[in-house]
């Protein structure tokens, strides 16, 4: 079971304790805060509270996370395209269009699922529903991933990423001719109160930063390479829109005319790390799909 302190800041005072500890971690619900503060695995300065406490400054409270149910995530025989495997660790190209790992009502077809199939000996650090998943990429986004086939492993990479020592770099359409050649976004992200499903920058939010470099200016559109220095749920989607240049083909985050793309024109193109094991810096590169490069082809002769 997972233990989870927070503190409440001066700007989470008077809220609501389902809306405040939502937005601490972008995959809990207002609706699964609620169950456990009936449940009472969420307390406050050591007392159980019902569902519409409100905060005071300097609250402590605990979440005691209960292990996930177990569900029957079965292997399935997939072509993936992977970059590199040892005992370790795997590098895979992840394709447009798949989801990382499964979900209650969604436990197929996802590249936990041929993972689990190819490797037989994923990292159990996450869970049964996260094998060996040590950081994700939406759906529609296609490109590089590390994943762990060992607990020791999974610590080391995910201690990286908490360093920020991993690289990773990605391509992007953008709507708009961005004017400056580098940039760099520091913005704080966090839920969106008005769409659960979004995220957006916010003052209380976590901090994020973006690095980026136009690649290529075209008539409506810029070609950027992205360079995260944090990792953020849909980092560059939301920093891209913050600064007035969303991504192309976004169906949350952009305009609704766009390129004829299915989903963001973003690409993970390249990933370094430090092997877990013999500590020599490893670095993979991806080519940009098909679907991306012919869309780029266009822009380039001004269709």
């Amino acid at each position: 079971m997972e233990k989870v302190e927070h503190i409440i800041q001066e700007n989470e005072q008077n809220e609501r304790i389902d809306k405040v500890v939502s937005l601490i971690n972008p995959e809990w619900s207002r609706t699964q805060v609620k169950q456990w503060v009936k449940d009472g695995a969420l307390t406050v300065n050591g007392k159980v509270i019902k569902p519409n406490y409100k905060c005071s400054l300097n609250d402590q409270i605990e979440i005691s996370i209960p292990e996930p149910e177990a569900l029957d995530v079965l292997p399935e025989d997939m072509n993936l395209d992977i970059y590199y495997e040892d005992h370790d660790v795997v590098v895979v190209n992840k394709p447009r269009g798949m989801v990382v790992h499964p979900a209650p009502g969604h436990l197929t077809g996802t590249l936990v699922n041929g993972l689990m199939h190819h490797c037989k000996d994923l990292s159990g650090i996450n869970g049964v529903l996260r094998p060996g998943i040590v950081h994700r990429i939406d759906k529609d986004t296609s490109g590089l991933l590390m994943v762990a086939k060992n607990d020791y492993a999974h610590e080391k990479l995910v201690q990286q990423l908490v360093d920020k020592s991993v690289t990773r770099k990605y391509y992007a359409i953008v709507h708009g001719i961005i004017p400056h050649d580098y940039g760099t976004i520091d913005a704080p992200i966090g839920r969106d109160t008005h769409d659960r499903q979004s995220m957006t920058v916010v003052d209380n939010g976590k901090n994020a930063v973006t690095h980026f470099r136009v690649l290529e200016r075209f008539d409506h559109f810029s070609f950027v390479e992205c360079e995260l220095e944090t990792g953020r749920t849909h980092q560059i989607r939301v920093h891209m829109k913050y600064i007035g240049f969303p991504l192309a083909g976004d169906p949350k985050y952009g305009p609704r005319k766009t390129l004829k793309i299915d989903g963001q024109a973003l690409h993970a193109a390249v990933l370094g790390f430090v092997h877990p094991k013999t500590e020599e810096y490893m670095e993979f590169e991806a080519p940009m799909p098909k679907e991306f490069q012919q869309i780029l082809d266009e822009l380039r002769q001004g269709g």
